[in-house]
């Protein structure tokens, strides 16, 4: 009904894609943003590393692999636009060791399935030649992946939102979420709006946003905190492009790598260990109750005995600086300890199954009027205007 008011819990760059489509694709349908901050992009946004993916890891045919492929043309159109960052400084995966070669020959075959654009092998010499500084014996280069600013493209969807009549509110904790007849009631403390269709892009809170609602019990969100290094001014110039180690498929994250941004800095990482808390992007930010939900949920506990080894690995990275960059020194070998100051880091909202299972797949799932996004991982911030593509269509499949 193009006189009705759609909810979205969540302003982050995936809830604010999907507000900005319904604003576009539903003319006369009232918007309304729900944000527990006091401005947008403040979680995984705003910490974002700024790269623009461009499809090679994910698995041909997943909603990953579709998404991210679409999400990167209309990206690029509306940075163009908007005359926002897009830089494309291309990216080498680099295999480091004679037995990664394998893994990297079947991430070619990936890559080349999901249509990845100028996708090419490179061999040492070549690694060199776009890359001086770099290690690898052999590598994958895609010269068009890029760089931009995550946190400036929420805003400006923001903006899109309340040009064309709807309302982003910020300062809106959302403590509790009713049906009531013909339509939901969201509410904080006595604060009370209704909607009648309500989507849930609540990122690391997806999970209890999403029990508000009544929605399924799982996947839980384990938070993963990503801590980053910076090279320092003088070093910056020993990395062109984005630098990549042949991803592990047993493991979800991708590793340390070398990510130039947007304002001339690069950063090195980021390692992924456990946060104390949802929010927890200081060593020394602890939540007793999300510790206490960890504690109770099964899945953590077989997470953990399938992952203890590379856990203990991660965390010695977080304590040391050298430990950190060991593993940095085999892709560009000329820089070390002494060459990187800390810098920021994230939470990674990580979905885990009850068997354990770390879920790599975006999840999605709609009950009724309302539409719960509970797994939305990298390449979530590059898929953010394709993902609100799909978020729309499954909101109205039976319209």
């Amino acid at each position: 009904m193009a006189d009705e008011t759609i909810g979205v819990v969540g302003a982050g760059i995936v809830g604010l894609a999907t507000a900005r489509e319904l604003a576009l694709r539903r003319p006369g349908t009232r918007v309304l943003v729900l944000e527990k901050e006091r401005k947008v992009a403040v979680h995984q946004t705003g910490h974002n590393s700024g790269v623009v993916h461009a499809g090679i890891y994910y698995a041909p045919g997943s909603l990953k692999a579709d998404l991210c492929v679409r999400g990167v043309s209309l990206l690029r159109e509306y940075c163009q636009e908007r005359a926002l960052p897009y830089k494309e400084i291309g990216k080498l995966v680099m295999a480091v060791r004679p037995d990664e070669l394998g893994r990297m020959e079947n991430l070619y075959e990936r890559a080349r399935n999901n249509h990845v654009p100028d996708l090419r092998k490179v061999s040492e010499e070549e690694i060199r030649e776009i890359e001086p500084h770099a290690g690898g014996i052999a590598g994958l280069h895609s010269p068009r992946t890029a760089i931009t600013d995550y946190p400036a493209i929420a805003r400006e969807f923001a903006k899109d939102v309340e040009d064309s009549g709807g309302d982003v509110r910020l300062g809106f904790p959302v403590t509790s979420i009713t049906n009531v007849p013909g339509g939901i009631e969201v509410a904080y403390g006595q604060e009370r709006v209704r909607v009648d269709r309500l989507i849930l892009c609540a990122g690391l809170h997806s999970d209890s946003v999403a029990r508000l609602a009544q929605d399924k019990q799982e996947p839980r969100i384990v938070p993963f905190r990503g801590e980053y290094m910076l090279l320092k001014p003088d070093r910056t110039h020993l990395v062109r492009g984005l630098l990549y180690p042949v991803p592990d498929p047993r493991y979800p994250f991708l590793g340390v790598h070398f990510t130039p941004r947007v304002d001339g800095s690069v950063e090195v990482g980021p390692n992924a260990v456990l946060a104390l808390a949802r929010e927890g992007y200081q060593l020394s930010r602890v939540s007793v109750r999300d510790l206490a939900g960890l504690a109770a949920y099964p899945g953590s506990w077989k997470m953990a005995a399938q992952h203890w080894r590379t856990g203990i690995k991660e965390y010695r990275g977080s304590l040391s600086t050298a430990a950190f960059m060991k593993d940095a020194k085999l892709y560009v070998p000329g820089v070390g300890a002494k060459d990187v100051v800390r810098g920021g880091a994230g939470v990674r909202a990580q979905a885990l199954d009850r068997d354990g299972t770390l879920v790599d797949d975006f999840r999605i799932h709609r009950s009724g009027r309302i539409t719960a996004v509970r797994n939305a991982p990298s390449p979530a911030a590059t898929a953010s205007m394709a993902i609100a593509e799909h978020i729309v269509d499954a909101v109205f499949d039976d319209a």
